[in-house]
């Protein structure tokens, strides 16, 4: 251990062992008990986002409405930020971790630990980072509301700590449902975010321009106001398939199919075990072996660039781009270029006409060309980190299998060869996998989907729930056959 490393383990130890966290369970947690804090968690996490900020100024601007379906945060609620500084601590701790500038071994249960109790400290400064400057400058995105007659600096302060404590809420909640419930705190989230955003944009009766938002009220409202020549028309069609919604519902019902056949791919390699005659197995490695959770981190990178973006043009400073005063979207510069295609409205030129004509159809094609660069490699990138930060590695895997007992058919029982094998798969597998992802979720949204649900928030929620229907089946196993959570070493 060179002095660095020492420094900065010795340096942040005493601080983690006093900051606030929620204890592991000392004995294995029944599967009623984890389903109970779960539910717990999810109603508590529905009731914090319908908590208005006290406050806050009706002419505020939501600077990740475009994000809102996966960083699971509710506009002008308590937990305005949502899950974006948890994510973006981890991206930051990631990458100082990937790069060696902190050097932390995730195979070690203390290293795991320490990289653990940074992150949370990462995560307040993170709340700070991202709150501060939506709220400072002349003209401000986050406004206090003066027509309460409150002095604006209480106002502003009151509106920080709010922030602030909802954010630390979210963070703390996550922890209950990671060591006390079932999946995560994160996934568990963007899950109820997604939802949300489906159920409004399948049922929503509210209007825009004169339509309904909602699916099912924007048919009912077509049916009444056009005729069937009408629609039959090559406009009409178009509408349809665009402005009336048909377009988003298949997208997210091949979305949904696609996840689902990407989850159940995969190559089995066979397990013995060495002591038990009979007693096999099988490790699966999965087509999507880093799970989609690998895309929240590009997409809160491509957040955090346009925040720091929009922040920059609202102070005059344009040399980065020139954002719509009405959409808050940007329009020209890098942050034209490096901003995500979210609907078929921002890449099919007659469509981007309509609302910017100034805007070359060179220029879409490369928005759209970086959108697609950046969310395949970004998405094979962050894969590879993912595995190696959760002990998904293959170093890792054949500590876990060799602990169990297990051994594959034919080959000496020693980690080493296992690790040779399972290197043949893993990392071929996790980039090919996050490739795949990111090559998805720009498809998706380019064809748009319902309730503006984003591609990544379909995907995330989609490939969520599927694997907490197979921890639900494996905790319920456990709970029928107590030997197979020893044999797993899950006491």
């Amino acid at each position: 251990m060179n002095e660095a490393e020492y420094d900065f383990k010795d340096r942040i130890a005493p601080i983690l062992k006093r900051f606030p966290a929620i204890e592991r369970p000392a004995v294995h947690v029944h599967f009623k008990r984890k389903l109970g804090w779960t539910i717990s968690v999810l109603i508590l996490y529905f009731v914090l986002s319908n908590i208005p900020l006290f406050g806050l100024s009706p002419d505020s601007i939501d600077l990740f409405a475009q994000y809102r379906a996966f960083f699971a945060g509710a506009s002008g609620s308590l937990v305005l930020l949502g899950i974006g500084p948890i994510v973006t601590a981890s991206i930051v701790l990631q990458l100082l971790v990937g790069a060696d500038i902190i050097k932390l071994d995730l195979s070690n249960p203390r290293d795991q630990a320490i990289f653990q109790g940074t992150q949370k400290i990462l995560v307040l400064v993170m709340i700070v980072l991202e709150t501060l400057p939506q709220m400072v400058g002349a003209n401000p995105y986050i406004k206090p509301d003066l027509s309460l007659g409150i002095d604006p600096t209480i106002l502003w302060w009151a509106l920080f700590i709010q922030i602030f404590i909802g954010g630390v809420l979210i963070m703390f909640l996550d922890e209950i449902v990671s060591k006390w419930g079932i999946g995560s705190g994160v996934g568990l989230f963007i899950v109820a975010g997604v939802a949300q955003a489906l159920m409004t944009g399948v049922f929503n009766w509210e209007r825009d321009q004169g339509m309904p938002i909602g699916l099912i009220p924007k048919w009912i409202w077509i049916a009444q106001n056009m005729g069937g020549s009408e629609l039959l028309s090559g406009e009409g069609i178009k509408f349809l398939l665009i402005q009336g919604g048909v377009l988003a519902l298949f997208t997210t019902i091949i979305i949904f199919l696609l996840v689902i056949f990407f989850e159940s791919t995969r190559v089995e390699i066979p397990l013995a075990h060495s002591a038990v005659r009979g007693a096999r197995g099988k490790f699966p490695v999965k087509l999507i072996y880093a799970s989609v959770l690998p895309m929240i981190l590009v997409r809160a990178l491509q957040a955090n660039i346009q925040m720091f973006g929009m922040i920059m043009a609202r102070r005059g400073s344009t040399f980065l781009g020139v954002y719509d005063p009405q959409t808050g979207r940007p329009i020209s510069g890098l942050m034209y270029y490096l901003d995500p295609i979210h609907s078929p409205y921002d890449w099919i030129p007659s469509l981007v006409h309509m609302n910017h004509p100034e805007i070359a159809t060179w220029q879409i094609a490369v928005r759209l060309g970086c959108d697609l660069g950046m969310m395949i490699i970004g998405g094979m990138i962050f894969a590879i980190f993912w595995i190696n930060t959760t002990n998904m590695g293959a170093d890792a895997v054949a500590r876990q299998i060799q602990r169990t007992g297990m051994q594959i058919p034919g080959f000496r029982r020693d980690p080493r060869i296992l690790e040779k094998v399972l290197e043949r798969y893993i990392p071929k597998v996790t980039i090919l996998g996050g490739a795949l992802v990111g090559l998805l979720v720009v498809l998706a949204n380019m064809l748009g989907t319902l309730g503006h649900a984003t591609g990544t928030g379909i995907l995330l929620a989609v490939s969520i729930v599927y694997r907490l229907y197979e921890e639900i089946a494996s905790e319920q196993m456990m709970e029928m056959h107590p030997m197979i959570r020893s044999f797993f070493g899950k006491e």
